[in-house]
């Protein structure tokens, strides 16, 4: 089941950048029979991306441990059932390691970069880049609507950090609130993940 939620997942994101391409292409398109042909195209995309995505809420629906762990993490300001699936998919680890454990599987722990005497910036790497990408998707809505992340990108913004430092801090604290919430079984809590992540 997991190998078949794993691939349904990894295959909805490769429709999704095929459908990005194809929408690039349309914009560029200057001829009629081929911005028909891309359009053609895209509906088609749009249609396999549908199927796809009732396929995996299906599985995951089917599957009491991995219900229950989308509807907690749904829970969360910012997170939908496209990164609720990937995050059940792809990072089965969360809720069962801890917070800097599930920083580094994802590729946002900061390393010290040192050579000797030398010692550069602390810097992010690795990690699993398709939890990632979702993860920033999430991290920007979540900057909009959920309070705790949107606090602590307006605190990061008025001490002058850059955009990508404060979109990669936010990520790292909404993962961790979402390891925290799959650890403990509990939804969402304003209170709870603020005080203890």
């Amino acid at each position: 089941k997991r190998l078949e939620l794993d691939e349904l997942v990894g295959r909805r994101r490769q429709l999704v950048a095929m459908r990005a391409t194809e929408r690039t292409r349309m914009l560029q398109a200057m001829a009629s029979r081929v911005k028909r042909s891309l359009q053609r195209s895209l509906t088609q995309l749009d249609s396999q991306i549908e199927s796809l995505e009732q396929a995996i809420a299906q599985l995951i629906e089917n599957d009491d441990d991995w219900r229950g762990t989308a509807q907690l993490l749904q829970s969360v300001p910012g997170i939908g059932p496209v990164v609720a699936s990937t995050l059940v998919a792809e990072l089965p680890e969360l809720g069962k390691v801890n917070r800097q454990q599930i920083a580094a599987l994802v590729g946002l722990a900061p390393y010290d970069i040192e050579s000797g005497k030398w010692k550069g910036q602390r810097t992010c790497f690795g990690g699993r880049a398709q939890v990632r990408r979702v993860l920033y998707m999430a991290t920007l809505t979540a900057k909009r609507c959920n309070p705790v992340i949107r606090a602590m990108a307006d605190r990061l913004k008025a001490a002058g950090k850059a955009f990508k430092k404060i979109m990669v801090a936010c990520m790292r604290k909404l993962l961790t609130i979402l390891n925290l919430i799959a650890s403990t079984g509990q939804s969402w809590n304003p209170k709870l993940v603020s005080h203890s992540s």
